[in-house]
């Protein structure tokens, strides 16, 4: 029969029998948790209410809680263990700003079991899901712990500036140590509910260095790709405008304050459930989530996907139901309908010495700015640019725009039409003028006489110059068209600069262009017409 067993860097191999972490069973380190966390919690209630001062964050409590028990902690079948609390008035903090009550607390971590996670990453840490889909515990490495203690700080600056983000949510920090091992946990909100299926799931860097899922993740029941796997499966995700400048917005703020805290190395976890793949599914097995469970929402708040967007709170929170679980809408290149789950994780690993070298020795071998780990502001930058060109896209709506031809002749004839229509305020003056050029004679009648001084023009009919100083105004009939003349022919330089002209039957209208009137050539004036 196969043993369990672990190798030096504390990862957990698989056996036959029961999975280990530094020589601790999976069982055994489940019941310390739940023991650990059950009384640390409850002991935190009796004490009162109160601001978070700074002495707050560097805070360790600890008790020892043996197998026979003792006056303060219940007996237990495990081996004696010391747990220890880090900053519990500031974790305390954070849970009540995310609406956590100790009781549900408790009740998540405590009353239920706990759900071993399949490894999805190489980090080597074990992670245990709640019943309820809320909590993800997490084991972690000492420099992690440690570098989360020196940005408790900071976290906390931000979060009272910022509920609303991507990045991860830390609800408390513990440590276990028995027979000389530390097994140090933190808790976590849950990114990926359970109760949806993730029918494609992504660990996005924005790097190309060996940024593709190896052949034992792929034979996986639900293998976790990355970049350049996303590259080659999805034409990007598709998101309405106000919902694309939403993520991308909260998206640089987080990566904003991981550059300030020169952090490098994280993660986008991307979780996709096809919606019409999911009624497929649905019809052929009958089950609701991705694990046979009716979906039911976190209750957790800023703990989905929507809510952790920056917009409008109100409209998010309409978003959030049973049906969407909190999920974001998107679509397609195909337009297939989608809900998107994400976060970014692994942000405990800072650009120290060992990172330095790490990626001087890979730009020697390879192109610099395409491994993962580089500088924290490079990173940053490029992890922006391969999420917002490459990963989210924004739905371009499809707006009718006028051609320039269009809009010119429109405006135009507005401008024509309001010619026209102050040229009729004087009603009485148009009637008089009609009646003395009711006697014209037609064009047919015009036998070359001489208008203006100017060659022979059969187009004008001479008549009395007693009606108006500066402008000509006619109306044009399908037979005879009648004109007004103002001045003589040397008073013809103080003319009007344009003349307008009604074509009744065709309802054509004609508008001069040019500033003056050539009397000694026929070609002098161009008329535009507008349709």
């Amino acid at each position: 029969m196969s043993t369990t067993s672990e190798n030096v860097t504390g990862r957990p191999r698989s056996t036959g029998k029961e999975k280990t972490y530094k020589k601790t069973t999976s069982s055994a380190l489940k019941g310390a948790i739940q023991l650990g966390i059950g009384y640390t919690v409850g002991n935190l209630t009796s004490k009162p209410d109160r601001d978070v001062l700074m002495q707050d964050f560097y805070v360790v409590e600890s008790v020892f809680l043996p197998s026979e028990g003792s006056n303060l902690t219940p007996a237990h079948h495990y081996p004696d263990f010391r747990f220890k609390t880090y900053a519990p008035l500031a974790f305390r903090y954070f849970r009540d700003l995310f609406g956590i009550k100790p009781d549900d607390y408790l009740y998540s971590l405590v009353n239920e079991p706990l759900i071993e996670l399949v490894n999805p990453g190489a980090s080597g840490s074990l992670f245990y899901l709640t019943s309820d889909d809320e909590f993800i515990i997490k084991t972690v490495q000492h420099k992690e712990a440690k570098f989360l203690q020196r940005l408790l700080p900071g976290y906390y600056m931000n979060l009272n500036q910022n509920p609303r983000t991507l990045l991860p949510k830390f609800y408390g920090l513990y440590c276990i140590q028995s027979g000389g091992i530390n097994i140090r946990l933190v808790v976590m909100n849950n990114v990926l509910p359970r109760s949806v299926k993730m029918h494609y799931k992504y660990d996005l860097k924005g790097s190309t260095y060996k940024r593709r899922a190896s052949r034992k993740e792929r034979e996986k029941a639900c293998p976790t790709y990355k970049d350049l796997d996303f590259q080659d499966m999805h034409n990007g995700l598709y998101f309405d405008a106000e919902t694309y400048n939403n993520l991308m917005k909260t998206l640089q703020r987080d990566c904003r304050v991981l550059e300030s805290f020169k952090i490098m190395d994280y993660s986008l976890l991307l979780g996709v459930h096809v919606l019409d793949q999911s009624h497929r599914d649905l019809g052929d097995s009958g089950q609701a989530g991705g694990d046979g469970r009716r979906p039911v929402g976190q209750r957790v708040l800023y703990s989905t996907a929507m809510e952790s967007i920056q917009g409008d709170g109100r409209a998010a929170e309409a978003l959030t139901t049973d049906d969407t679980m909190g999920g974001i809408p998107a679509r397609t290149h195909k337009d297939e309908k989608l809900f998107i789950f994400l976060g970014i994780i692994d942000i405990l690993q800072s650009y120290r010495f060992i990172k330095k070298l790490e990626h001087s020795w890979k730009a020697l071998v390879y192109d610099g700015d395409s491994v993962s780990v580089h500088r924290p502001g490079f990173y940053a930058s490029r992890f922006l640019k391969f999420m917002s060109t490459q990963v989210f896209r924004k739905t371009q709506s499809i707006r009718y725009s006028p051609s320039k031809r269009t809009r010119t002749s429109i405006s135009a004839l507005k401008s024509s039409s309001q010619e026209i229509l102050s040229s009729h305020t004087d009603g009485e003056h148009e009637e008089d003028r009609r009646d003395r050029l009711g006697g014209a004679r037609s064009l047919a009648s015009l036998d070359g006489q001489a208008i203006f001084g100017s060659y022979l023009r059969p187009d004008l009919v001479p008549a009395n110059p007693s009606f108006y100083d500066g402008s000509s105004m006619g109306t044009i009939s399908t037979s005879t068209i009648f004109v007004n003349v103002d001045n003589q022919t040397e008073e013809r330089d103080d003319a009007a600069s344009s003349s307008t002209f009604t074509l009744e039957d065709s309802a054509i209208c004609l508008t001069s262009e040019q500033s003056t009137v050539d009397v000694d050539h026929d070609e002098g004036s161009d008329l535009d017409v507008y349709l």
